[in-house]
Parts: structure tokens; C-alpha cells; sequence
């Protein structure tokens, strides 16, 4: 799961959260992420590595093997970018909705950053920021921008002219990919274990390392002569 499923997952919504459709020639499009969806996701997942939901120094160590460090760091780097790429799948590409969507963003990461953390809560606020910019941008301004709108969409370029509401126009199924790239993303928050498992007699084996570096030489020498002792005896057992 670590090194195939969670990097597979994350980097599938990095590529789904960019992907745009065409209104006119239903071509797809790529959307790269903007300054601002970098800029939140990293400060999402220092909240994450805040909480403890994220430990990563136990991700990347001293302790684990070249190979298995930079599979760690791929799934890290793609955790990153999938974050990116699920901020900017439910802003708006441009105008005043973009703005406010993107400030309510940060106020409430930023907040975070030095409240006394509550990793429910931090979850509740993002799936209610997801959720309201995920209307605001797939339903409020996507029938803003159809031509058949009706009266709603008359009765709101009326209030609203001369602001930009959220860039070009897209084909409905813009929103279905954006859905399934968040439920995507979110699945891979819930499979992302805050540290990697490990063999328990290696994690003892490790810890015992750890602790004979700190003990003087001398002491050193009496326990792993001690330990040396026992295992010859329990070898003759």
C-alpha cells in the first residue's frame, strides 16, 4: 500500500485536479495550479505533520534503507502535489470568487497554524471549505455561465456586472472530474497511515541500537557481553 496504492492514488488526483473539458469542442484541458494552491498545500500538510497525522520523520530516517526513503518521499511528494491539485480543482480559475474562495483558504490553514490543533476540527472546516467552493464553482457559477440559465443567470449578471466570476466556461463534466478527483483524495487520506508500519523485531532491533550508541563505552561492552551470554546460552538450551 505504501509504496504502489498511495502513490498511485495521489498522483491520479495531481492529474485529475488540473483537468479541465471544453465547452465547445469537449477537448480536455490542463490546468496547471497556481501559486496560491501550492502555498495551501503546503500549508495543509504541515498541519498534518503538526497533528501527528503525518510523521515524517518516521517516513524518512536514518534507520530505513536507501530504496524504501525514496519510495517514501515519492508518496510524500505526491501526498503534495495531489493537495495542490485538490485546491485547484474546486477554485475557480479566475475572478472575485477565486479571490474570496482562495482567502477563506488560507485564513483558516493560517489559523490553524498556531490554534491549539484539533484534528477533527481541522477536518470539519476543510470538508466544508471543499464543499462550499465545490458548489460555488461547479453549480453556482457553472449555470452563471450557461447560456441557458434563465432568469437566475439574467438576475445575477445584473448584480454582479462588470465582476468577473471565475474565468472561462466548462462542460458539465468538468465537475464530475473534480468530484471523483476529491473522493480520490480523500480515500487517500484515510488509507495514509501516519507511519509507516514495521517488522516489530526490527523496530526492537533498531531501539536497542539507538539506545547502546548512547552508553559509554564501557557499559557498552558489559551489555553486549551480556547479550552475547544469553544468546549463547539459550542456543545450548
Amino acid at each position: 500500500m505504501r509504496h504502489l496504492l498511495l502513490p498511485t492514488i495521489f498522483l491520479t488526483v495531481a492529474l485529475l485536479g488540473g483537468v479541465r473539458v471544453a465547452a465547445d469542442t469537449r477537448a480536455l484541458l490542463f490546468v496547471p495550479p497556481p501559486l496560491v494552491t501550492l502555498i495551501l498545500a503546503a500549508m495543509l500538510v504541515a498541519l498534518f505533520a503538526r497533528g501527528g497525522a503525518l510523521k515524517v520523520g518516521r517516513w524518512l530516517s536514518a534507520d530505513l534503507g536507501a530504496a524504501e526513503n525514496v519510495s517514501h518521499a515519492l508518496t510524500l511528494g505526491a501526498l503534495f502535489f495531489a493537495s495542490a491539485q485538490a485546491f485547484n480543482s474546486v477554485l475557480p480559475d479566475a475572478g472575485l470568487p477565486r479571490l474570496v474562495l482562495a482567502s477563506f483558504f488560507l485564513w483558516t490553514l493560517w489559523q490553524n497554524q498556531f490554534a491549539r490543533f484539533d484534528a477533527r476540527r481541522l477536518l470539519r472546516s476543510l470538508a466544508a471549505l471543499f464543499g462550499t467552493a465545490f458548489v460555488v464553482k461547479h453549480l453556482l457559477l457553472a449555470s452563471l455561465g450557461d447560456p441557458e440559465g434563465g432568469w437566475l443567470r439574467r438576475l445575477a449578471a445584473a448584480a454582479l456586472e462588470g465582476v468577473a466570476l471565475g474565468g472561462p466556461a466548462y462542460a458539465a463534466s468538468t465537475g464530475y472530474v473534480s468530484f471523483f478527483a476529491l473522493a480520490l483524495y480523500v480515500l487517500g487520506l484515510f488509507l495514509l497511515p501516519p507511519a509507516p508500519e514495521r517488522d516489530v523485531d526490527e523496530s526492537r532491533a533498531v531501539g536497542l541500537a539507538r539506545d547502546l550508541k548512547q552508553l559509554p563505552a564501557r557499559e557498552r561492552a558489559l551489555v553486549v557481553e551480556e547479550l552475547s551470554r544469553k544468546t549463547e546460552e539459550g542456543g545450548a538450551d
